[in-house]
This record gives C-alpha cells, sequence and structure tokens, in this order.
C-alpha cells in the first residue's frame, strides 16, 4: 500500500488542536491499515521520527431525516482514526504549525 493511500487526511477539531504543542497529531487512516503501516507512512509524507501510535475504529451516526414522503434513516460511515505521537528531537510537522 502506498503512504498516500494509508494517511487520508488530518482530523482537525478541537481537541486535536490543544494537542498538537505536545506533538500529538491525529489522523483519518485506511480501514486496513495497522499500526507499522501508519507508522512508516507518517515518517514517509511529513519527514518525522515517529515515537507511538495509537488506532481505533469510530463508528458512523445514525441520522435521521424527515421530509415529505416520511422518514429516511440512514448511517454515516465508519472511519479509522490514528493518534501519532512525535519523539522530542523530530521537528513539528509544518501543516498542524500553520493552524496555530
Amino acid at each position: 500500500m502506498n503512504a498516500y493511500d494509508i494517511i487520508i487526511r488530518p482530523l482537525l477539531s478541537e481537541k486535536s488542536y490543544a494537542t498538537i504543542p505536545d506533538k500529538k497529531y491525529t489522523f483519518v487512516v485506511n480501514m486496513d491499515a495497522n499500526k507499522i503501516e501508519i507508522k512508516q507512512a507518517v515518517e514517509q509524507i511529513f519527514k518525522v521520527k515517529v515515537k507511538r501510535v495509537n488506532t481505533l475504529i469510530v463508528k458512523g451516526k445514525k441520522k435521521v431525516q424527515n421530509t415529505k414522503q416520511g422518514r429516511s434513516v440512514g448511517r454515516t460511515s465508519d472511519y479509522k482514526k490514528a493518534i501519532v505521537w512525535l519523539t522530542s528531537d523530530s521537528k513539528a510537522i509544518e501543516f498542524f504549525e500553520s493552524l496555530n
């Protein structure tokens, strides 16, 4: 799998912004990727040293829409989230630094 196929996008939320100064970054990743592949992909794309990776699967939410024809019920997609810690001597990821 290509490194750009593993890392789908950064996850930008209020909680993830608070962890940026600690060199802790959050990404949405491919559901089939494991921790070792995620670590190698982040190191290859951003040229940093990764200390640790935690992953979790976020379950999709139930969405209800009321229309003239009746009630429509659906779900959002599940996705895999990876929280990546960088080593203390590693440089910060420039993309996230521009957001602060």
